[in-house]
């Protein structure tokens, strides 16, 4: 098997939800070992999470679980009692990085914070990831997808002008949080090998405000103009030969304003609306009865095809625009099948399923899917017994006590 980038380091993930698993995850996926810590009987609470596998809500066939712990290995610990603790802390000594997503404070409460751990390997990497940070007056707040949108500005420009504020769909800034927090790990692990260990402190709302996302630009235009300096949300009605237009099977994105207006001409072989000063003129393509004339004769040729056969025929008239893909059309798109992007697992209770892959490739050392995701506790005797020494009678006894 091919060495990957990562495969000398090892991970120790005491992380839950989105944003900590994901941070592993793609640590995970470019070989790290990475050992996830779950609670016993319990585990993550994505476990509980839908979409499930044949809407069977069962802890181990709940399709985020499964996607963000592939390449991991799974183990359950208890770390509110002590021999928990001292477990954590023999797994410590051969880490080379921590991740945790506790509430600010935890690990200080139960003994384990970076301090402590420090002592132990001082070459440790502890990154932390919360949501507003380990310090400031918000470090104690819960928070939420919504919340994080809100008070970072994001909501407010987020939607139709004419429209209450709206939140991008699903988890976007978690996943956007797990990035941040594995791209830092791994800058510190680098200050590691020079023999220095580092607390690494992730707040998913400041990697929201950091985002190029439309909010750090705004923010920026804030700082350069002042108090009235607004960016209001927009909209695609009325713009011009741009836009979110339907067709005969779905819908179709279009910019086709300006140099590339003539594209669009040539797409609907209509070389007379060059000669159309409605459309020609700038000051005049921006009155809306115009715009609307012009978006009325895309809707027409549109809503006669299908976004597939506008696509090919955008592509000959070189037009910046593409279908708006459904989840079926991804997963069925003959690039990604061939680029290798899906990836099929064989797990001992789900069975196979296909995932997605890694977001970039590399040359050597690429990334690929290994193992499915741990089953609650799966691999206890595996890392208890054959890297730390414990017996097999030990975890029977451990188990009883509620330790692992």
């Amino acid at each position: 098997m091919l060495e990957q980038p990562l495969s000398d380091v090892r991970v120790l993930d005491l992380t839950w939800h989105i944003a900590g698993p994901y941070c592993t995850k793609l640590l995970a996926d470019y070989g790290a070992d990475v050992i996830k810590i779950e609670k016993p009987g319990e585990g993550d609470p994505t476990r509980r999470m839908e979409p499930f596998l044949g809407d069977d809500p069962h802890p181990e066939k709940s399709g985020l679980f499964l996607y963000l712990n592939n390449n991991k290995r799974g183990v359950t610990l208890n770390l509110k009692s002590e021999k928990g603790k001292h477990i954590l802390k023999d797994l410590v000594k051969d880490a080379d990085i921590l991740v945790e997503s506790f509430r600010p404070g935890v690990m200080a409460e139960l003994k384990l914070d970076y301090e402590t751990l420090e002592k132990i390997n001082p070459k440790l990497v502890m990154t932390s990831i919360s949501n507003f940070g380990q310090t400031g007056p918000y470090r104690d707040f819960k928070s939420s997808e919504l919340i994080i949108a809100a008070m970072g500005f994001c909501l407010l420009i987020t939607g139709s002008h004419d429209h209450y504020p709206l939140k991008y769909a699903a988890n976007v800034m978690q996943f956007d949080g797990g990035v941040a927090a594995a791209t830092a790990s791994l800058m510190a692990l680098r200050g590691g090998a020079r023999g220095e260990g580092e607390h690494v402190d992730v707040s998913l709302q400041e990697v929201q405000l950091g985002s190029i996302d439309k909010v750090s630009n705004a923010l920026l235009g804030y700082q350069y103009h002042g108090p009235g300096t607004r960016q209001a949300r927009t909209t695609t009605k009325g713009m011009f030969c741009s836009g979110v237009f339907p067709c005969k099977d779905g819908w179709f994105n279009l910019y086709g304003y300006a140099d590339y207006f003539p594209r669009v001409c040539k797409m609907l072989d209509r070389p007379d609306l060059l000669k159309d000063p409605r459309f020609t003129d700038p000051l005049q393509a921006f009155i809306p009865e115009n715009a609307e004339a012009m978006n009325a004769i895309l809707i027409e040729w549109f809503m006669e095809r299908t976004k597939m056969e506008i696509w090919e025929q955008g592509r000959k008239a070189d037009i910046m625009g593409a279908p708006l893909s459904t989840m079926e059309d991804v997963v069925n798109d003959p690039h990604f099948k061939e680029r290798g992007f899906w990836t099929k697992l064989e797990h001992p209770i789900r069975g196979e399923v296909e995932f997605p892959g890694a977001p970039f490739i590399m040359s050597e050392g690429s990334s690929q899917i290994r193992r499915p995701a741990p089953v609650l506790g799966e691999h206890n005797e595996e890392v208890y017994c054959k890297m730390l020494g414990y017996a097999t009678d030990d975890l029977v006894k451990l188990t009883g006590i509620g330790v692992i």
